[in-house]
């Protein structure tokens, strides 16, 4: 249902080097590249990250309560997601962990606010 995914940046520099090492982890690929920004995906048929200057020249704000989840393969992912994300100098909004039937994330922030996700689900 998902096709992309797009979040704002005031410096698109910064928010590339920030994303294509985070989404790297994942093995995602750069799929387009303009002079406003720049998209991610594993595969043509499968949902793309994308972070952009905003279309209408505006500074790019962070939606209050929005988030973006990154889908993980195991827990060890989710920690690895989360501790790069912060030495890339993102910030920590709930370390990882188990939250529930299953669901075991980590979240944090990008270098313009954003709220990010990591998750998979775990058995037992």
């Amino acid at each position: 249902m998902i096709g992309y995914t797009c979040v704002g940046t005031n410096d698109l520099d910064r928010a590339v080097h920030f994303y294509t090492e985070l989404l790297g982890l994942l093995g995602a690929k750069q799929f387009f590249k303009t002079d406003r920004g720049i998209g991610w995906g594993i595969r043509p048929d499968k949902p793309m990250f994308s972070v952009m200057k905003p279309f209408d020249g505006h500074q790019a704000t962070v939606g209050n309560g929005t988030m973006v989840a990154l889908v993980a393969t195991d827990p060890e992912q989710v920690q690895s997601l989360h501790a790069k994300a912060l030495a890339l100098g993102g910030t920590d909004e709930g370390a990882p962990g188990a939250r529930g039937n299953g669901f075991y994330g980590a979240y944090f922030r990008d270098l313009d606010g954003n709220k990010l996700a990591a998750y998979c689900m775990i058995k037992g």
